[in-house]
């Protein structure tokens, strides 16, 4: 080595010992620190696959189910009734109705979501000491539950206008919060589910199980856990029941037999739009996983 290059790392060498952080170990907090951003970038990324495919192969089940939910004469009608009539009335395209504001938030809401659990059980896993009652992973459901509480926040207004839209009744922007509270209740809930089942399938089976299954169980185990808050949200923000509180609504639905209404739409829309979403989400992660330490 030339002696000038030499003397030059050396000097920088002990500018860093003098500043308390020797050179190795500067670099390698520097290193790390840029892990952990590309990770949560791939993340957020992924998220947004996620949302967009949900969306796209969703959003006609979605319609269906939210009717059956909360449009007053579609809250008796079978799954194939209330289709057959959108179909009839609206065509095609109404299969699709609030899909642009899910489209536009959805992005957004489902990146925040795998990226603020990514985040926080990262922090979680270096801050706390592991621990698991049986199958049961408190990190992993406390993280779940802070990446729904995130993608609640966010996804409270969009959902409104595309329940709305669903269900044919006007909103303004006055209306915008109607049912945010659950609606964030719902998410942390279904997330922190979704998270839990995962965890718990691949404990299972280590062996791996494909993408397509892995998101279509999962997604749909979580709604079945949370689902009772799923018709109460629905009907929070159709602006059909604005006179009624949430537990009102929640006991009202238990008593008429109506706290899973909805469910086969629902769940047959979870099974297609989360298992072909997973796939996104995984294939994103392998893309990154070969492209991104080029960059870096």
């Amino acid at each position: 080595m030339p002696p000038n290059v030499a003397s030059q790392i050396k000097d920088f060498s002990e500018v860093s010992e003098g500043c308390g952080v020797p050179l190795g170990v500067e670099v390698e907090l520097q290193v790390a620190h840029s892990t952990q951003i590309w990770k949560s970038l791939v993340s957020f990324t992924a998220g947004a696959a996620y949302g967009l495919t949900s969306v796209a192969v969703g959003q006609p089940f979605d319609t269906i189910k939210t009717r059956m939910q909360a449009k007053p004469d579609a809250v008796r009608a079978s799954a194939w009734r209330v289709g057959a009539e959108i179909l009839q009335n609206h065509g095609p395209l109404g299969l699709y109705r609030g899909g642009l504001p899910v489209v536009l938030g959805g992005t957004m809401f489902r990146s925040a979501q795998f990226g603020f659990y990514d985040f926080a059980l990262r922090h979680l896993r270096s801050a706390t000491p592991p621990y698991k009652i049986g199958f049961l992973d408190w990190q992993i459901a406390l993280a779940g539950a802070m990446g729904g509480f995130a993608r609640g926040v966010i996804e409270a207004p969009f959902d409104l206008v595309k329940v709305c839209r669903q269900v044919e009744h006007a909103w303004s922007f006055r209306t915008l919060l109607h049912g945010s509270s659950v609606t964030i209740v719902r998410n942390m809930g279904l997330f922190s589910s979704f998270s839990i089942y995962r965890d718990i399938l691949s404990s299972l089976n280590p062996a791996g199980i494909p993408p397509f299954w892995m998101g279509a169980i999962c997604s749909n185990m979580a709604w079945l856990t949370i689902w009772p808050l799923d018709v109460i949200k629905s009907q929070r923000q159709s602006g059909n029941f604005d006179s009624k509180s949430c537990w009102t609504l929640l006991t009202e639905a238990a008593r008429t037999g109506l706290l899973f209404r909805g469910l086969a739409p629902g769940l047959l829309r979870s099974t297609l739009a989360n298992g072909t979403a997973m796939v996104a989400y995984k294939k994103v992660e392998e893309v990154a996983d070969v492209t991104l330490p080029r960059w870096r």
